[in-house]
């Protein structure tokens, strides 16, 4: 019987165990508020048509078919970063000259200019696999594009549509910044 008292007292005295951070926040806020989408329709729209491409993509057997199905997906997620940052080119000369999307990306938007030059570079394995041109994608080459272009995908979205905006937490008792 002393035991059980002792027991009790114990987990009287200890403080109550604080839940760990959640990126869904608090566990009493089911429902988010969401926030509008920064993206214009037609961003939206490339990006539904990206997502389709990719799962399109991962089911088809040739490597030449799953390549160029998963390049053109990113093709549509940068066409997306485009609509919705894009700017029309000023100055006659410069909108005289052809530019592929791969150029221009890094112009809107400077923090995929590393995924641009990564998808620049398989446009012309992309036309010779489009063209059916045996061995032009190997079965690695379109596995591992497929991947990148699924992240790159995932990380767009993140930039141009908004996560949910989660209630703030009030402050704490002692003054700083709440859990």
């Amino acid at each position: 019987m002393a035991s059980t008292a002792a027991e009790r007292r114990h987990r009287a005295a200890a403080p109550a165990p604080i839940p760990a951070p959640s990126s869904t926040g608090p566990a009493s806020d089911v429902h988010p508020v969401l926030r509008r989408s920064a993206a214009p329709p037609a961003a939206l729209d490339l990006l539904t048509q990206a997502h389709q491409g990719l799962e399109e993509a991962a089911v088809l057997e040739t490597a030449n078919e799953r390549f160029a199905t998963a390049h053109l997906a990113a093709l549509r997620t940068a066409a997306a970063v485009l609509a919705a940052r894009g700017r029309p080119e000023t100055t006659a000369r410069r909108r005289a000259r052809i530019r592929s999307t791969w150029d221009v990306l890094p112009e809107v938007a400077p923090e995929l200019t590393e995924w641009s030059a990564l998808f620049a570079s398989g446009a012309e394995r992309r036309a010779r696999a489009e063209a059916g041109i045996a061995g032009a994608a190997t079965c690695r080459d379109a596995d591992d594009l497929l991947r990148a272009a699924a992240m790159f995908l995932r990380l767009v979205e993140r930039m141009l549509v908004l996560q949910p905006a989660l209630p703030r937490q009030p402050p704490s008792a002692d003054g700083g910044p709440g859990r």
